[in-house]
């Protein structure tokens, strides 16, 4: 097993009486994007959030390289190196944007690695740089999404929980979002190597940039494969996929 190794064994999540996830098997690996695709309503974001403490699961187990965080608070999940970018780009709008990504680095990093880990953030995302005093309430879509993933870099993850990061985007900046999460995945030299677990709707996008790819339809596995089998199968993508 590689470092930065997520697995997800049989996990089932219920809503009340409904079950929104029903016996789910991941497994992502470090230096790979694994892309959760599905319709809404598949499960997709209650998989993120059952995994990153915010959602209890009915049963099954998620492990970190073998550690078992199934129930810990989502607090000591993040603080075990799972960081989670919910849909919504959530950002402070009051702050700045050096204060929000600051934020990030909360749970306890020693101030010589949060400055390091600021510095590597400002020279992925350029516009961060030039507005870092600036209020956040003036960033594009696209800037706002670039913060939300960088304020979660700011806690030195070693597995990245997305949820829907293109949405609304103009598809000029999807691709440039993607472009670098690839750059997140493939950069072990700075130790910011990681995994990403990646849940997306615009499915062609996501195939594109992804390693391994899942499927979900009404909290279940129906496909799993590598990004390029699955984008290729024409009947896969009419049925569960929508292109």
């Amino acid at each position: 097993m590689t470092a930065g190794t997520l697995e997800v064994a049989g996990l089932t999540t219920s809503y009340g009486p409904v079950t929104a996830l029903d016996g789910v098997d991941v497994t992502a690996e470090r230096g790979r994007i694994t892309a959760v695709l599905g319709a809404n309503g598949a499960g997709k974001s209650t998989l993120l959030r059952t995994v990153s403490g915010l959602v209890r699961p009915d049963a099954g187990h998620v492990r970190l390289d073998g550690v078992d965080l199934t129930r810990a608070p989502a607090e000591d999940v993040a603080r075990a190196g799972v960081a989670h970018v919910p849909e919504g780009r959530g950002v402070i709008t009051e702050l700045t944007v050096e204060e929000n990504l600051r934020l990030g680095a909360l749970l306890g990093s020693a101030r010589k690695r949060t400055d390091r880990r600021l510095a590597h953030v400002y020279e992925m995302f350029p516009p961060l740089a030039e507005r870092r005093r600036h209020d956040a309430h003036v960033l594009s879509g696209g800037e706002r999404q670039m913060l939300v993933i960088g304020r979660a870099l700011l806690t030195g993850p070693s597995v990245l929980l997305l949820d829907e990061p293109s949405l609304g985007l103009a598809p000029r900046v999807v691709a440039q979002i993607f472009g670098l999460l690839r750059g997140l995945v493939d950069d072990t030299t700075t130790g910011l190597g990681m995994t990403v677990l990646l849940v997306e709707q615009n499915a062609r996008s996501a195939l594109s940039v992804a390693d391994v790819g899942i499927v979900l339809n009404l909290g279940r596995v129906v496909a799993r494969d590598a990004a390029a089998t699955l984008a290729a199968d024409e009947n896969l993508r009419h049925a569960y996929l929508g292109f």
